[in-house]
């Protein structure tokens, strides 16, 4: 007895179906990837040099202030010209001196502002970071001291 052979579609049936139960595995491969985190602690201080980063190429935080800041204000000043100038020539009577006045008392309150905060900023303390490795044992006691009479007599107090 002989088997009947498959006609041409049902060949090409098979065939579909084959390819697609492939796609289906590899798609279900795909979105069962795995993934893992290292739980160890990173160090915080370490002696591997500091690596360049994309962007800003690495300065000082002086150096990244100053650039900032000069971003900043180079930025205002287009803007604050570039509105005086639409106005003066949009309104075609506006008086030079005034739109330098009224567009330039912002400038002047920024750098004044700028200035103080400079000041302000030297009177600040300086941070302290302490990096300690074992066991630390820190003592910051405030002693107050007074001296009184003619014959000095120190009394110290914790």
């Amino acid at each position: 007895m002989t088997m009947p052979q498959p006609l041409p579609d049902q060949t090409a049936d098979n065939e579909i179906d084959d390819n697609a139960r492939m796609l289906l595995n590899a798609v279900e491969d795909a979105l069962a990837t795995t993934s893992y985190r290292d739980p160890s602690p990173t160090p915080l201080i370490g002696d591997a040099p500091p690596v360049a980063q994309q962007g800003r190429p690495p300065m000082s935080q002086g150096a990244t202030d100053a650039s900032v800041l000069m971003l900043a204000g180079g930025a205002t000043t287009v803007m604050v010209g570039g509105t005086a100038a639409v106005l003066m020539y949009v309104s075609q009577f506006a008086d030079p001196v005034v739109c330098g006045l009224v567009f330039g008392a912002p400038t002047a309150l920024v750098l004044a502002l700028a200035r103080l905060a400079k000041k302000a900023k030297s009177a600040l303390p300086d941070e302290i970071h302490n990096h300690n490795n074992g066991p630390v044992y820190q003592d910051q006691r405030n002693v107050r001291t007074k001296n009184v009479g003619v014959w000095a007599r120190t009394n110290i107090r914790e």
